[in-house]
């Protein structure tokens, strides 16, 4: 059975319908044809969305009543928490895992497929520049990637780092979001958002490095498709402990 919105007219292919219906958890089902629907996804994104665990994913980084809304109304941003997931899946660059590559590397290869990164982003997303220059204090800054997310009305500042992130990689971003907010902005913008996307990270120094209300967030990526059933297991096993 698919979901309750299913009484509305029919907005997908023939050939979505029988892939959803062949998805067991009838929440899991739910939010992925809700959000085929209003995002528009193909046949392959809508699989792709579902063997790269969004839903779970999303999910992890919600507590009760988010992932009963996820499985309601599909992913609804009107926080920046709403836009995180952990990890972002980036099997789509076609990068080795096992070979060295740059930052540089990483950097051009999201460009050369932005259309994929964008749909791993998530809603509203639109690209606004790659190393982008400001200067302060005659000291020239670059951003790797700029983005404009028209749902949240706000900047996101993308960082990427291959190595072990450090205290001085979240300073740095602290840095580029101030700036954002003083003099790039309009008034009746939100708060830019910062992300540093890397390939491990470390909670507590981010924690201890970062003010509490700091909008800034460290998300570790992957360069492939995650394992769904470990990834249920993980949400699983976080359901028991908050109901303790």
């Amino acid at each position: 059975m698919l979901s309750a919105k299913s009484a509305l007219p029919l907005k997908l292919s023939w050939s979505q319908y029988v892939f959803l219906i062949s998805i067991d958890n009838p929440d899991e089902r739910s939010f992925y044809e809700i959000e085929a629907s209003e995002n528009g996804w193909t046949l392959p994104e809508l699989k792709r969305q579902f063997n790269s665990g969004l839903y779970e994913r999303l999910a992890l980084s919600r507590d009760k009543d988010g992932i009963r809304q996820l499985a309601t109304e599909g992913q609804l941003v009107s926080h920046p928490e709403d836009l995180l997931k952990e990890p972002y899946i980036l099997e789509f660059l076609g990068l080795d895992v096992q070979e060295k590559y740059s930052e540089s590397d990483l950097e051009s290869a999201i460009i050369d497929k932005l259309e994929h990164f964008l749909l791993e982003l998530g809603k509203g997303f639109l690209f606004e520049s790659r190393q982008k220059r400001f200067t302060f204090d005659e000291e020239h800054f670059f951003v790797d990637l700029v983005f404009f997310n028209r749902l949240l009305h706000c900047y996101v500042l993308i960082d990427l780092k291959i190595g072990k992130l450090s205290h001085g990689d979240l300073g740095q971003m602290q840095m580029y979001v101030n700036y954002f907010d003083r003099f790039v902005k309009l008034e009746e913008e939100g708060p830019t958002i910062g992300i540093l996307l890397c390939k491990k990270k470390h909670d507590a120094l981010v924690e201890i490095t970062l003010p509490k209300d700091a909008n800034i967030h460290a998300r570790e990526y992957q360069l492939y498709l995650p394992d769904k059933e470990l990834l249920r297991k993980k949400l699983e096993e976080w359901g028991e402990e908050v109901e303790e």
